[in-house]
Order: C-alpha cells, then sequence, then structure tokens
C-alpha cells in the first residue's frame, strides 16, 4: 500500500470531487474480476472512485484496505459508501518509429531523380514574387511604387455626408 502525505491526500481529494464512480462491488464482495475491473481502471486513469454495496462501516474498511493492498494502491478516501483510490500510473511505452518505405513496383521518376537547383536571381533567394519585380536591373524604386492618392485625381478634403449617420446637434 502506498502512503501519501496530507497535502498529497488533499489535492487528490479535490481532483476525485467531480469523478463518477467507475467499479461498483456488489451482493456478491471482492471477486477477482472486480479487482481486476479496478486495477484496470487504476492503470488508465490513475485516480478512480469505486461504490459499495455494503452497510456495515467497519466491513466496508476492511474491504477498502483489502482492495488497496492488493492492487499497491493508496487509500485517498473513504466517504460513505464511496472508496477513492490512487496509482501512478505506469509509463507508456514509447511508439516505434515507422520509416516510409518506397510502395513494391514503383520507381522514381526521372524528374525526381534529377535533382537540379531552379536559378534565381542574386540577392532575390528570400523575397518574395512581388518584391522581387521591384529588384529587376534597369528599373527605378520609384517606377516600382504606387501613385499616391493625390496624383491619381482623388478628391482632396472630406469625403461626402454618410446619410445613415447620426448626427449629433451641439
Amino acid at each position: 500500500m502506498l502512503e501519501l502525505y496530507p497535502h498529497e491526500r488533499r489535492a487528490l481529494r479535490a481532483q476525485a470531487h467531480h469523478l463518477h464512480p467507475v467499479v461498483t462491488i456488489g451482493q456478491h464482495g471482492l471477486t477477482p474480476t472486480v479487482l481486476t475491473e479496478i486495477d484496470l481502471a487504476l492503470n488508465a486513469h490513475g485516480l478512480v472512485k469505486v461504490r459499495v454495496f455494503v452497510d456495515d462501516r467497519a466491513e466496508r474498511e476492511v474491504l477498502f484496505a483489502e482492495i488497496a493492498d492488493g492492487l499497491e494502491a493508496a487509500p485517498v478516501q473513504h466517504i460513505g459508501k464511496l472508496f477513492v483510490l490512487w496509482r501512478p500510473q505506469p509509463e507508456p511505452e514509447p511508439a516505434p518509429v515507422k520509416v516510409p518505405r518506397p510502395k513494391p513496383g514503383k520507381r522514381t521518376s526521372a524528374k525526381a531523380r534529377e535533382t537540379k537547383p531552379t536559378k534565381t536571381m542574386p540577392g532575390t533567394e528570400h523575397v518574395g514574387r512581388r518584391a522581387r519585380g521591384a529588384h529587376k536591373p534597369g528599373t527605378s524604386e520609384a517606377a516600382t511604387t504606387r501613385p499616391r492618392a493625390a496624383d491619381r485625381g482623388a478628391p482632396r478634403g472630406p469625403s461626402a455626408p454618410n446619410p445613415r449617420r447620426r448626427r449629433t446637434t451641439r
């Protein structure tokens, strides 16, 4: 049976508060099947609630200790007919890394076999397509920028009033 410090027990009780009982011990008592189910639940979740339908409190306490000892779990809380048990979850086994293999009968294309680097303009390796146009030899920077609104013939000053806009009176 695992021993817990009071602050660990308090934290586990808080975590278990919203849990529902996973296993129920009924009229046949603690059978090997029930122990197996509790063990599976502890492996899957780590913290479980167990409901017991036994009326005698002393018998429930013995049952609680027996479950904790048999499954090497820590008894967290025994309140009424509910038991809360905790056991650290086992470390998951690392998944094997799959290496992609070529499909049998498939050959790589001639294009894929010829890995010739593409030619780019000097100084444009990390520049987007639009920005590359500004770096063409023989073009000035002024020719590649957009003209201002005043130069395009747009009206200057305030725009026409919006008829939907609510006007406030002063």
